[in-house]
């Protein structure tokens, strides 16, 4: 069983008085999670809302109602809640009107789910993100050198539990949880009209990450208007299958002040979408790969460490360019991603001059440190 970060951090938020709500994409492990916090609890009552009987029962109901399915437990767990049309007035009647009861909401889009209970919940939730396992958690399950040796592995098919729990059948397992969750279920939150155009353009997006993305060039390889290219992207990122990076920039000369970098949560699921687990050898992508890893990874550390951090990316018009900016308050750090260490660093210097702000290059030798980080 690997041991996820946010464990004890939703563990001390038991009976505080406020619902915890958690998201995240499908099969991260979030029904797995609350099971293991809740592993010394009793009177639980486990609603599982991909089941119609139960978002029948969830659906426009009342207290009484409410009362009745929940019984004389004093937990209640309510799985893929936004299947469950108003399911933020379902919360609110919950935690206003049974206060003894702990509500324990997981959700696989914040799509659906963020506007559902947002303003119903105002001041009444704690709020989790789950991304697949993060790589502290895999050193953790693993041990240090043995998930050093297989970062090449994790680089190519990700960090899905049920990836890493089935070794040697990575390709079937991503390729069939790519079908269900990039499309079946991705289509089904929206009823997406067009779901040729959802599969060209994660196929755009997996061919052009550590590259900034321009909607106009996508409209146009896609035959779509920017606009319906911009709101598939943004589709995309509240269901946790991709997130951007902006751009940086203190309004210096030549610096580019606008445009995106967009990252795949997981490098397995984008593998999948182009249908290529090459070993990294073979591959020309490497360094793409490498750097979307990195990003990821970066990611999930901030989130698990309660870090405020913002990400960047900087670049200049004559193309020079820095991989990963973060700022925080008034102090920024820089970062260069290279899988090959033997690497040209006039750009490094440049932004050096500019922010006297050392750059770290970050390589396979060198870059766990950059992924732990204590919460804050």
């Amino acid at each position: 069983m690997i041991d996820r970060k946010l464990r004890q951090s939703i563990g001390n938020k038991l009976f505080k008085g406020k619902a915890i709500i958690i998201t995240g994409a499908r099969q991260t492990g979030k029904t797995t999670l609350v099971h293991r916090v809740l592993d010394d609890q009793n009177n639980i009552v486990h609603l599982n809302c991909d089941e119609p009987v139960v978002r029948e029962s969830l659906t426009n109901t009342n207290l009484a109602d409410l009362q009745r399915v929940i019984g004389q437990n004093k937990i209640v767990f309510i799985d893929e809640a936004q299947r469950v049309k108003n399911i933020g007035l379902t919360l609110k009647l919950i935690t206003d009107n049974i206060k003894e009861v702990q509500l324990i909401v997981t959700g696989s889009s914040s799509l659906d789910l963020a506007n559902e209970i947002n303003e119903p919940l105002t001041g009444r939730k704690w709020e989790f993100q789950l991304f697949p396992i993060s790589w502290g958690e895999f050193v953790a399950y693993r041990g240090f050198l043995k998930a050093k040796s297989e970062l090449n592995q994790r680089i190519i098919y990700g960090m899905y539990p049920d990836v890493i729990n089935h070794p040697g059948d990575e390709n079937e397992v991503l390729l069939q949880l790519s079908d269900s969750y990039l499309y079946k279920d991705l289509l089904a939150f929206k009823g997406i009209r067009k779901p040729d155009l959802l599969e060209k353009l994660l196929q755009a997006l997996s061919l052009q990450i550590g590259s900034e993305v321009s909607y106009n060039e996508l409209s146009k390889l896609l035959q779509v208007d920017k606009n319906t290219v911009a709101k598939y992207i943004d589709l995309l990122e509240k269901t946790f299958v991709v997130f951007s990076v902006p751009s940086f920039s203190k309004n210096m000369r030549k610096e580019i002040s606008k445009g995106k970098k967009i990252y795949f949560y997981d490098c397995g699921i984008r593998n999948a979408v182009i249908s290529n687990f090459n070993n990294l050898e073979l591959r020309t992508d490497k360094g793409p790969l490498w750097e979307n890893f990195l990003m990821s990874e970066r990611l999930k550390s901030l989130r698990y460490a309660g870090k405020r951090a913002k990400m960047h990316f900087w670049r200049t018009t004559d193309q020079r360019e820095i991989d990963y900016i973060e700022t925080e308050a008034d102090s920024i750090r820089a970062w260069e991603m290279k899988w090959n260490p033997n690497t040209n660093t006039k750009t490094v210097s440049a932004f050096e001059k500019s922010y006297k702000t050392d750059i770290e290059i970050l390589t396979p030798d060198n870059f766990s440190d950059f992924l732990e980080m204590s919460d804050s």
